[in-house]
């Protein structure tokens, strides 16, 4: 349960422009959790670190927290309205953030984890406390104390050195050198916190909400990833549209790559690629499109199997014109390094209705049939010939006997070149 302060206790902070809470409920079922999506400002306001009121929601709400602090992300799990939570911070402004003395806001936490002891030190009145460490919280912050208090620790003890070294002589005759004098409490620099009024110009209040949108930005980045497949997949989709609609799709390749990338659809890629670059005239757009697919297919057959899926939804929307051409159109996707050989002869082993009707599939196939035969006595030839060239490296080799050396050389007998036999033109199929 939260603790309920009376609003002019926290009223103080919203004097001094602290945000109030954004909260964003995420996923379905048993995934449901609760972003906030400005904590990082809110915990900025309170001068406190950002796991800590997020903590506090987890101990009050008996959930558990998530904190991933590069992409600012600080999740309750479960659904959780704003209102409730913003109720909620209050309390923890009552038991962690406000002077027990002055009910001030400015104060720092001072944490010593060896003792158990969590202390708070009132820059308004001087006040100085020990807070109650009954609550679960506690046990976090003495785990996870701020780190501005470690820093602060360091820097007293390393001017307490100073103040040493110079009452021990210990300058050597270089008391004169006015880098090891002291500078006077008020100068020092021990208390350089930001000044909470200073929060309030319209400068500071801008910069504020420049931040919040880009966490908002971040945010909505990273929950692109936390969608389904279809969705993923009709977001890039609608990014290439833009790119060919605002003509500015011949120089996107690298953008288009790294959208793709960004949603996790890389190897689907080639597909939408397909629908919104190719039409009745795909021999003329795979040159001029041929870097993009490349990014895509290169070294890549799962992306090579979307192309040919979206080569068979392709015939389907220009059946007269491209259902004749099949084969020549492959050769084309083959001879631009698009397509491998062994993923042609996969694909043309097996007729698939994913893409279209089993009909027009098997339709595909035998159009395709004729340059599939060429591929394959292509490798045949291939792999005979590399048998031959090791026969022939074998009966190429000769054992000399050196009488001067006492010992067996091989020698290698340069073969007369063969006449190479024609290749097969492909374009006449």
């Amino acid at each position: 349960m939260s603790v309920n302060v009376n609003r002019n206790v926290s009223d103080q902070f919203y004097r001094y422009k602290m945000p109030r809470l954004i909260a964003k409920v995420e996923g379905k079922g048993n995934g449901i959790k609760t972003v906030i999506v400005n904590m990082v400002d809110v915990a900025k306001a309170l001068n406190r670190p950002p796991t800590y009121p997020t903590k506090y929601f987890g101990c009050e709400l008996g959930a558990q927290t998530q904190f991933d602090a590069k992409n600012d992300r600080y999740i309750v799990n479960g659904s959780h309205e704003a209102n409730k939570l913003q109720d909620m911070l209050d309390g923890f402004i009552h038991k962690f953030v406000l002077c027990s003395e002055c009910d001030n806001p400015e104060t720092d936490l001072h944490v010593n984890p060896k003792k158990q002891t969590i202390g708070s030190a009132c820059k308004a009145c001087g006040n100085r406390g020990m807070l109650d460490t009954r609550h679960k919280l506690c046990t976090f912050i003495l785990k996870n104390p701020p780190e501005t208090d470690s820093s602060c620790v360091k820097e007293k003890k390393e001017k307490k050195n100073r103040k040493k070294d110079k009452e021990n002589g210990s300058g050597s005759g270089e008391a004169g050198n006015h880098n090891d004098i002291d500078a006077p409490d008020a100068v020092d620099g021990e208390e350089d916190d930001d000044d909470w009024a200073e929060e309030t110009t319209e400068e500071a209040q801008r910069r504020r909400m420049e931040e919040i949108s880009d966490h908002a930005k971040n945010l909505t980045l990273s929950e692109d990833l936390e969608k389904t497949l279809e969705e993923r997949v009709n977001l890039f989709y609608n990014f290439v549209k833009q790119k060919k609609e605002s003509r500015a799709i011949d120089s996107a390749d690298k953008e288009i790559l790294a959208e793709a990338e960004r949603l996790d659809v890389r190897a689907m890629g080639p597909l939408i690629l397909s629908e919104l670059l190719f039409d009745e005239s795909i021999r003329d757009q795979i040159k001029k499109y041929k870097r993009h697919f490349l990014r895509f297919c290169h070294n890549d057959k799962k992306a090579q199997k979307y192309l040919l899926g979206g080569f068979e939804c392709l015939v389907k929307l220009h059946q007269s014109q491209l259902l004749p051409r099949v084969p020549i159109i492959l050769k084309d996707l083959y001879d631009a390094d698009l397509l491998e050989e062994d993923v042609i002869l996969m694909w043309a082993e097996k007729v698939s209705k994913k893409y279209v009707s089993k009909e027009l599939a098997k339709e595909i196939h035998a159009k395709a049939a004729p340059f599939v035969k060429w591929l394959k006595e292509a490798e045949e030839e291939s792999e005979g010939s590399e048998a031959e060239e090791e026969e022939e490296d074998d009966e190429n080799v000769e054992v000399v006997y050196s009488s001067s050396a006492r010992e067996l050389k091989v020698e290698t007998v340069q073969p007369e070149k063969a006449e190479e036999d024609d290749d097969l033109d492909i374009d006449a199929i």
